[in-house]
C-alpha cells in the first residue's frame, strides 16, 4: 500500500524521529554529537522553525518542533543531508546513512506538548543510557532547569506554562520530569494512520489543510448516508438494521466500519455517522483510526457508488 503523505502547513507541531540505516550508529564519539547540534543550530537560523526538545541517541534522533514558512520536508532534508556528508566524510563512508524516511507525527500541541517533551527527555532513561535527565549530555533537559548559553530551544512558551516566574518554572518543570519516570510510548501514542496525534476534532481540522482532505470537501455529501449504507448491503450483505443493533457478530462489526470509512470519504464527520448507526462516536472515532487498513474495500464502495448515479 502507498505510503500517505505527509501533512505540511504553516504552525504545523511535528514529533519527528531519525534512525540510523539497518539501526547503525550514527554518532559514534562526541564531535559527531555536537556536529549534529550544530547543523541543527544552523537550519534552525535559517528555516525559523521552533524548537521545543530534542535528544540524540547513539543511533536516532528525536526532534519536537514547529514549522513556520518553511515546510518540515526541507527543514529534515537539509538536516538530515549536511550530517550525511559530514558522516561519510569523516568516516569514510558511501551512501545512506538513515534509515529511508524518517518517522513525522504531527501532533495537537495544545495537549501533547508537555508530554512529549517529558517523553524525549525520558528516553535515555528507558535506553538505560542515565539514571536521571539531567546525567544525559545530548538532551534539551539542561536547557530548561538551567542557563545553557547559546541554546537553540524555544524554552519560554513551555516553562510558561508552569509559571510566569522563570525560576519558580523551572523548579515545576523539574517536578513534572520527575514524575512518572518510566512513561512508556503507549502511554501518550494513539496515532491516526501513523500520522496524526490528537483527538477527532484536532485529525478533522487538520485534514481539511490536505489535497485529502479538499478533495473530501469536494465530495462533501455527495451521497446521503442512506445510499452509502445501501451499498455496503449490496456489496457486503450486512443490513442497515444490522449495523444499528447491539451485536458482536465479527462480519457486522466489520459492516459497521465499512461504512464508517466510506462515510468519512465522503466528509462526514464521525459525529455524524455516530447518529445515523445510532453508535457512540467514541465507537466510531476508534473505527476510523482503522480506515487507512482497508482502502481496497472502501474504494470498492466508493467505485460502486459512482456507477448507482
Amino acid at each position: 500500500m502507498a505510503r500517505r503523505a505527509r501533512i505540511e502547513y504553516e504552525g504545523a507541531f511535528y514529533h519527528v524521529i531519525t534512525r540510523g540505516n539497518q539501526r547503525q550508529k550514527i554518532f559514534r564519539d562526541e564531535k559527531d554529537y555536537s556536529k549534529y547540534l550544530e547543523i541543527l543550530s544552523r537550519y534552525k537560523s535559517q528555516y525559523k522553525f521552533y524548537l521545543y526538545s530534542y535528544v540524540l541517541m547513539n543511533n536516532h534522533v528525536h526532534l519536537l518542533l514547529e514549522t513556520r514558512e518553511i515546510p518540515l520536508s526541507k527543514i529534515q532534508q537539509g538536516i538530515n543531508q549536511s550530517y550525511t556528508m559530514y558522516f561519510n566524510k569523516r568516516y569514510k563512508t558511501v551512501g545512506h546513512l538513515f534509515q529511508g524516511r524518517y518517522k513525522a507525527i504531527l501532533c495537537d500541541k495544545d495537549t501533547y506538548l508537555l508530554s512529549l517533551i517529558k517523553y524525549i527527555h525520558h528516553n535515555p532513561l528507558r535506553a538505560k543510557a542515565a539514571k536521571q535527565p539531567e546525567d544525559y549530555k545530548w538532551s534539551s533537559h539542561l536547557n530548561y532547569v538551567e542557563r545553557v548559553r547559546g541554546s537553540i530551544v524555544d524554552i519560554d512558551q513551555v516553562l510558561r506554562i508552569f509559571s510566569e516566574d522563570k525560576t519558580k518554572a523551572r523548579r515545576l518543570y523539574r517536578d513534572y520530569m520527575a514524575d512518572g519516570i518510566n512513561v512508556k510510548k503507549e502511554d501518550i501514542y494513539k496515532t491516526v494512520d501513523q500520522r496524526i496525534l490528537g483527538d477527532e476534532r484536532f485529525v478533522e481540522e487538520v485534514t481539511e489543510k490536505t489535497d485529502e482532505g479538499i478533495e473530501q470537501r469536494r465530495r462533501k455529501h455527495e451521497y446521503s448516508l442512506e445510499e452509502i449504507a445501501k451499498k455496503v448491503e449490496q456489496i457486503f450483505g450486512i443490513t442497515i438494521r444490522q449495523l444499528r443493533e447491539k451485536s458482536k457478530d465479527r462480519s457486522i462489526s466489520m459492516g459497521r466500519k465499512l461504512m464508517s470509512f466510506a462515510a468519512k470519504e465522503y466528509g462526514y464527520k464521525g459525529t455524524e455517522i455516530a447518529k445515523y448507526m445510532r453508535k457512540d462516536p467514541v465507537v466510531i472515532s476508534r473505527y476510523l483510526k482503522e480506515r487507512n487498513n482497508f482502502s481496497g474495500e472502501v474504494e470498492k464502495i466508493c467505485s460502486s457508488l459512482r456507477k448507482y448515479r
